[in-house]
């Protein structure tokens, strides 16, 4: 969860810097609308990393560990985080300034990409199975842990300076203080062992090796042998992405550009729906391992479909309570989804591939969900001149995970040291 934390840190101060502050920097325009969706773009960029690094640490972490990997995606993710503090805006260099952004943007996608499968499984091949769910949610916590930083030191910078300075300097302190959070997650995983699951089955694979027998690549055993399982993964992952930068990221943009209310205003709401996110994650873990993944996640997707267009009803008031609680309902909902989530997909898959089977299915969903989400939300709110055509889109990406999720086996009681494609386990 430290690790987890210190990542999404990192991720989210990057979203919501593109929203408020980006425009400005990097990417100055007579034309509003059409310099957010630009800051929103390099956004986007950093997912379409996400499956390459998912694609690469989830290789490694497959052959050499997952502890190995985790450390090195902290690491640089750190280190361009603390770039981006430092990086002169268009004014100082020019179009080399929203270069660079871009390529920081990329490094960020691809370590993020390695992060979450290998911060999971840790977790899911360490602990108990009949409380699998609920220790397995803890990594995600780290998400809404995060973005409480994140979201926590830019309302207090906005709040105690005036705008100029907020945009002239202010922003960049944030990005330079991950350094001090990354030394902090270096500590907690360095002294983290390596999962017992994947020990065995490295010294399985190492016996089939002295045998003549040759591993194929992880990659290939996924798509060969687990290709419902990362099309599942990938459905599922749809709705709860989505969602939560609707909730997040593009509701900063939206109250700030359409509604002409405060940075401050929609960064505190946020902020109290990240708290209570962080609080009921690991609830609804603990619920999946008892009533089981499939009707927490089904709940917390046609839950978010629903509530997609209180929300919309709710911000449009301008009213700070209000805001604060469309927000926080659309939280609750989605940690349904997002507590069961790493129990689920890390019972879709065989030790050996699991690390590249929850990375691919996870971060392949990434770059259709999650990295269009903000540009589709605002292209539909500014087209439509609604925020309910949002709300259309958040229904329609449930849509899409309930049928996922609905049409797939219950995964609550498989053994994680059993191999689904072998045991029949799968069986749907």
């Amino acid at each position: 969860m430290a690790g987890t934390t210190v990542e999404w840190y990192d991720f989210f101060l990057y979203g919501v810097a593109a929203a408020v502050v980006f425009p400005a920097v990097f990417f100055p325009s007579s034309d509003q609308a059409a310099g957010t969706l630009l800051a929103l773009g390099t956004f986007a960029i950093g997912f379409i990393a996400r499956p390459i690094g998912g694609m690469v640490f989830g290789h490694f972490g497959d052959k050499i560990g997952r502890k190995t990997l985790l450390v090195v995606s902290l690491v640089m993710m750190g280190v361009a985080t603390f770039a981006i503090g430092l990086l002169p805006g268009y004014a100082t260099i020019g179009i080399a300034a929203p270069l660079l952004l871009v390529v920081l943007r990329l490094v960020q996608g691809f370590a993020l990409g390695g992060e979450w499968g290998g911060a999971v499984l840790i977790v899911s091949e360490h602990g108990d199975p009949a409380r699998r769910g609920y220790w397995a949610s803890w990594p995600q916590a780290g998400v809404p842990f995060g973005q409480l930083l994140a979201n926590g030191l830019l309302f207090l910078l906005s709040a105690v300076q005036n705008d100029a300075d907020f945009i002239s300097w202010g922003w960049r302190i944030p990005f330079l203080l991950s350094a001090v959070l990354v030394l902090i997650g270096l500590y907690v995983r360095l002294s983290v062992e390596e999962s017992p699951l994947f020990k065995e089955a490295q010294a399985r694979a190492a016996k089939l090796a002295a045998a003549g027998e040759k591993e194929a690549l992880p990659i290939v055993e996924v798509f060969r042998r687990y290709p419902r399982e990362v099309f599942t993964a990938m459905g599922a992952r749809f709705a709860e992405n989505v969602s939560y930068y609707i909730f997040t990221i593009v509701i900063t943009t939206y109250v700030t550009q359409r509604l002409g209310l405060s940075s401050s205003f929609v960064l505190g709401a946020v902020l109290i729906g990240a708290a209570v996110h962080l609080v009921t994650i690991p609830i609804w873990g603990a619920l999946s391992d008892r009533i089981g993944r499939k009707p927490v996640y089904l709940l917390g997707a046609a839950g978010v479909g629903v509530w997609a267009f209180v929300f919309i009803a709710l911000v449009d008031t301008g009213n700070f309570a209000l805001t604060a609680l469309a927000v926080v309902g659309g939280l609750v909902f989605h940690g349904a989804m997002y507590g069961p989530q790493a129990a689920f997909l890390s019972e879709l898959f065989g030790t050996k591939v699991r690390y590249s089977g929850v990375s691919i299915g996870y971060q392949l969903a990434s770059v259709v969900a999650g990295g269009l989400a903000p540009i589709i939300a605002v292209a539909l709110y500014t087209t439509f001149d609604s925020g309910y055509a949002v709300s259309v889109y958040v229904a329609l990406s449930a849509a899409v995970s309930i049928f996922a999720v609905g049409t797939y086996a219950e995964t609550r009681t498989r053994d994680l040291a059993a191999d689904p494609a072998v045991s029949g386990s799968a069986a749907r």
